[in-house]
């Protein structure tokens, strides 16, 4: 089996053959997930909002009907798919790949006071000023780029001129994001947020099989953990552990086509709970009543509720671009109430001791 790790004194990867035995995941000294984690798309040219102070506010926290304060959100996933001037984040999403400067411009953009995670960490300060008692610092997930295969101009690392035809150049890639990620939050000094995991935002492991697990190792070295969100059945997600993931999250897919059945969340909590991965959550603005599927949402959190998802397992949530902050600024009562309706459940979620579990729902199954 290879072992990798990164030379930090010349930044390279160096790629040793040896025998290692993988140690169980409570004995890896990473970070623990979140159990409500938001998608935060940020990042991209096209974007047509920003991530402000404001903009997070009903992520942070609700006030129930009566008047009660709560938190929500613990976990938040910073990521994007292109720069939105032709370069991609990861294969298949734009003609070009994104180089070097564009992956450190994001991660700049992220650290970007007043805006980002430093908006995200502004927020959580003003709900702790309203409720300082039961709180922990926010987890910050990093979606981390896909050295795409075969590139030869994303840049180089101390002078030398990296070839992603070649394994150990594109681990070097990757090796140095989590290592610029860790300058920035360092240099960041925020105060109620964590770095505690990085994100392969390649959805499918079709393009690199062999390289994620390397990635995942160094990113464990580093005491993080590794997240993936591959969509229906696509290539690996049921090898998603033997890949180096940490944790994996199903995509249904079925929130955006009307012609896609209710059967889909069964097959996916199924094929979820058959392989050890949790499930992802699936809306974005179409949820709000003017667009007329906030039915597909409410089925969402009926499957959630039926397999008992909402009182096991950690959820990721997809919400398009603002989804979930819309939901609550409209006008129409409707969509208020989806907000609600969905934000309750968090809210319980965080106040719970503990949530039960894989080994819980495989007893149920039983």
């Amino acid at each position: 089996m290879k072992h990798v790790f990164c030379r930090k004194s010349r930044g390279l990867c160096v790629i040793l053959l040896a025998l290692m035995v993988i140690a169980p995941l409570e004995l890896l000294a990473i970070k623990p997930f979140a159990r409500d984690m938001v998608l935060i798309y940020s990042g991209g040219k096209h974007r047509s909002y920003v991530w402000d102070q404001d903009r997070f506010k009903p992520y942070v926290s609700m006030e129930d009907e009566k008047g009660n304060f709560h938190w929500l959100f613990d976990g938040f996933l910073f990521l994007e798919i292109h720069n939105g001037n032709g370069r991609g984040f990861a294969s298949y999403y734009q003609k070009q790949a994104a180089r070097k400067a564009e992956w450190k411009k994001l991660v700049d953009d992220y650290f970007t006071p007043g805006l980002n995670i430093c908006a995200l960490d502004d927020a959580i300060e003003a709900a702790r000023k309203e409720n300082p008692k039961n709180f922990t610092k926010r987890k910050i997930v990093l979606g981390m780029p896909e050295p795409i295969p075969n590139v030869t101009y994303w840049g180089g690392i101390d002078g030398k001129s990296l070839d992603f035809s070649k394994m150990e150049d594109r681990l070097a890639a990757c090796c140095w994001f989590v290592d610029y990620v860790k300058k920035k939050f360092k240099e960041a000094k925020l105060k109620n947020v964590e770095i505690s995991g990085f994100y392969w935002i390649a959805e499918e492991a079709t393009n690199s099989r062999d390289l994620a697990k390397n990635v995942g190792d160094y990113v464990r070295e580093n005491g993080y953990n590794f997240n993936w969100i591959p969509y229906f059945k696509s290539d690996g997600f049921k090898e998603w552990r033997n890949l180096g993931f940490d944790i994996a999250y199903l995509q249904p897919n079925y929130f955006f086509n009307e012609k896609v059945p209710y059967e889909r969340m069964d097959e996916t909590s199924k094929l979820a709970f058959e392989n050890g991965m949790c499930v992802e959550m699936e809306f974005d603005e179409r949820a709000l009543k003017s667009k007329g599927y906030g039915y597909r949402l409410r089925d969402y959190i009926k499957a959630f509720d039926q397999y008992g998802i909402f009182e096991d397992l950690p959820i990721a949530y997809y919400q398009g671009g603002t989804a979930f902050y819309d939901l609550f600024h409209s006008f129409e009562a409707e969509d208020n109430a989806l907000y609600m309706e969905l934000a309750r459940r968090i809210a319980v979620r965080q106040e719970k001791p503990e949530l039960k579990g894989m080994e819980h729902i495989k007893a149920l199954m039983e």
